[in-house]
């Protein structure tokens, strides 16, 4: 019998499969051109299936947008999504009357709860230089309870987001970004980085949730342990995306892969290749409810997802206020967000 804490690992896909509680985990990583007057990319548009373009001709995609690339007005019902913008910006709009610029390590983390509308275009601010852009976007289930919470959301700015740097005997370094997931580093004389508080319906919220979302950053040759989550029943990922290869419990991983591990048992990683390393960690108790999923809508019956449709139709969720449907927000790269009822907030 294996006593291996590896319990399957597979090649990333897209998007990357995840497990319960999250439902879905993209990664998105384009090398856009310099932008024009319009902050689309300056470059021919040619042989692309614009409203529809996943190609990564060039590498880069349009994704929905026509003229700035991006996600124009699309719904959402019955979940979160948190938003890990490594490089670059992105706009946000929403039904509820909210307006958000943000990006350069921030997280945005929005509660769909009952139902919202939102856009998230990438305008491509610099005209003289490549606008390279690098996120992360996972959706995180709620339990019944809360499917039908409020829509809320909240922005984690890049400099308030906890962050440890753990150190190996040989002094190399390991840095882990924590949004969300308390993390207690035996590696870093049990130094304790506490993430903010996500929002009040998460199921990250529930004190016996153990989510965890951090991203790890491992310089050549270091070495790290994963503490073992404190969560009976957690379910562990780690997404090793970016790097040569790396050695899980051991292990030789020669590919980025998608890699379940026992929660239960600390996990020594190590940076075997001669550049950079990195994975994402996502960690969680089980919801343990049915899914049903349809497209942007996931409930627990598929008459919830009916009522869902039916919902959508006659109230749009709240409708869309503004008069462009890709909104963006203009030239000042400043980052900032103005919630529902007029408050406004800046790093």
């Amino acid at each position: 019998m294996s006593t291996s804490p590896i319990l399957h690992l597979k090649p990333l896909g897209f998007p990357w499969e995840t497990i319960d509680p999250f439902l879905f985990c993209v990664y998105h990583d384009d090398a856009y051109p310099r932008g024009n007057a319009q902050m689309g990319p300056d470059a021919s548009l040619a042989g692309r299936d614009i409203g529809q373009d996943f190609s990564r001709k060039d590498g880069w995609s349009m994704y929905h947008g026509s003229t700035v690339p991006g996600f124009p007005p699309h719904p959402h019902r019955g979940f979160e999504t948190v938003t890990i913008v490594r490089k670059g910006l992105i706009d946000h709009s929403d039904s509820l009357g909210a307006t958000a610029r943000f990006g350069r390590g921030d997280v945005q983390w929005l509660t769909a709860g009952r139902g919202v509308v939102h856009s998230e275009m990438f305008p491509l601010l610099e005209q003289e230089q490549p606008n390279p852009l690098e996120l992360f976007q996972i959706w995180l289930n709620l339990p019944a309870r809360s499917k039908m919470a409020d829509p809320h959301f909240t922005m984690f700015w890049s400099q308030d987001i906890p962050r440890l740097i753990a150190k190996d005997a040989e002094g190399r370094t390991t840095e882990v970004a924590v949004i969300a997931g308390r993390l207690q580093d035996p590696n870093a004389g049990a130094a304790v980085a506490d993430p903010l508080a996500p929002p009040p319906d998460s199921w990250a919220a529930q004190a016996d949730a153990d989510v965890a979302i951090w991203t790890l950053r491992m310089a050549p040759g270091a070495r790290w342990t994963v503490p073992a989550a404190r969560g009976e029943g957690t379910r562990r990922s780690l997404y090793f995306f970016k790097g040569a290869s790396i050695t899980v419990a051991g292990q030789p991983v020669a590919s980025h892969a998608a890699i379940e591990v026992r929660a239960d048992a600390a996990v020594e990683l190590v940076n075997s290749g001669g550049e950079v390393a990195e994975l994402l960690l996502l960690q969680g108790c089980p919801i343990g409810e049915p899914v049903v999923q349809y497209g942007p809508f996931v409930m627990n019956t598929q008459a919830e997802i009916a009522q869902t449709m039916d919902d959508y139709r006659r109230t749009q969720f709240g409708g869309w206020s503004f008069a462009d449907d890709a909104p963006v927000h203009g030239r000042d790269p400043a980052r900032f967000a103005k919630h529902p009822g007029g408050r406004e907030e800046r790093p």
